[in-house]
């Protein structure tokens, strides 16, 4: 399967030509110090990541556009003072009106997920970030900050195998890999913006997501937990690359306001020290459940994943299998991701690590709809009060 959409063609040479001479003349005058355009636009802001970097900014003070489609959920960002322009990743023309007089712009918007039809991820991912390049680059914004994933760089694997920024995108991945070859061809596009008309672009990858507001990954792990059904892959004694969505939030604004980030990429990826098994068990504790023993060795799990991700293509289901290799890597693989490069940058550290971060990120789950057990009631009768509100 190709990466590159071969559709921009002969349109986006055209484009680079016609905008590069402005370009050059904005960029000498917003990269200043005392710049006053402080309004910053964030797609996917209502989702786990870009309600982390909303919140942030409104705590900085920040005036913050959160791009939302119609009938989204925009409670909270709305809550904490940030305002809504409504549009559509796949719509051009409301891209360029959501840019306008617009700082930095946050891009957390993608189809997430492994599972689903190449089309969408095309449209949304890869179609939907370049839209926002060729609008953010009309409206002379002074950064684009552009949330990639490790996931670019391919399924990796290795024990002892540790990967920085230096390593190649797009390693080893299988054909229905969709999620992560979405993210390498959005990756490129965006160097590609960047190198062609001078866009001050900075990428961040994050790894696996976790925190409040979190209505994917925590709410499965916990039922599974629940219900007796999570196993270890493997001995459940690999390294998890970890990351708390608030830490991940701020990173990319640490980088929005450095000089010294335009044109770099870097990996926020791990909050410490945790492995699979450790990870699980905190969770069970906090729900009040017996640590998670049992196990699959990473090797059937993944060819079990893959029969069932043959079925699924072949009867073109829209429910997702079971398990899918990709999951399947994100929890078991042996090689790890390190994150050395922003901090020694830009200084970055996680600011909340494993142990408060996975008990607030399951009372959050509990408190927004989650059905708590009765040992967590009984020992935590104010968890209800102590979470953030939910999106």
């Amino acid at each position: 399967m190709k990466i590159f959409n071969l559709r921009y063609g002969k349109g986006i040479f055209a484009y680079f030509y016609l905008t590069n001479r402005r370009y050059k003349h904005y960029r000498s005058r917003n990269m200043t110090v005392g710049n006053e355009r402080k309004s910053h636009l964030v797609t996917g802001g209502t989702g786990l990541l870009g309600s982390h970097i909303v919140e942030q900014l409104r705590h900085k003070g920040h005036r913050v556009r959160v791009l939302c489609r119609a009938g989204s959920d925009t409670s909270y960002v709305q809550s904490i003072g940030a305002s809504i322009v409504e549009g559509d990743i796949t719509n051009a023309s409301s891209l360029r009106h959501a840019c306008q007089d617009i700082d930095t712009v946050y891009h957390a918007a993608a189809r997430v997920g492994d599972w689903g039809p190449w089309s969408e991820f095309v449209t949304i991912s890869i179609d939907g970030t370049q839209h926002l390049l060729e609008a953010a680059a009309g409206a002379q914004v002074r950064r684009f900050i552009h949330i990639s994933s490790i996931s670019a760089y391919g399924h990796v694997n290795g024990r002892g195998l540790v990967l920085d920024e230096s390593a190649p995108l797009g390693v080893n991945l299988a054909k229905w890999s969709y999620y992560s070859r979405a993210k390498v061809a959005a990756e490129r596009s965006v160097w590609q913006m960047h190198k062609a008309v001078k866009l001050p672009v900075t990428v961040i990858r994050p790894s696996w997501l976790y925190g409040p507001r979190d209505r994917a990954s925590m709410s499965r792990l916990c039922e599974s937990i629940r219900k007796r059904k999570l196993k270890l892959i493997g001995n459940g004694e690999n390294r998890l690359n970890l990351v708390h969505a608030a830490n991940v939030a701020e990173a990319a604004i640490l980088a929005a306001q450095s000089d010294n980030a335009n044109g770099e990429a870097y990996n926020v990826c791990h909050d410490g020290h945790i492995t699979q098994r450790e990870y699980f068990n905190r969770i069970a504790a906090q729900l009040g459940e017996p640590e998670v023993t049992a196990s699959i060795p990473y090797g059937l799990a993944k060819s079990l994943a893959f029969m069932l991700e043959c079925v699924g293509h072949a009867t073109k289901s829209k429910k997702a299998p079971l398990v899918t290799r990709y999951a399947l890597w994100l929890m078991g693989r042996q090689c790890f991701f390190e994150c050395e490069k922003i901090k020694k940058h830009l200084g970055w550290k996680s600011t909340i690590g494993y142990e408060n971060g996975i008990a607030e990120a399951v009372d959050d789950y509990l408190t927004c709809g989650g059905p708590r057990s009765k040992d967590k009631a009984e020992l935590q009768p104010s968890a209800q009060t102590t979470s953030k509100e939910s999106v």
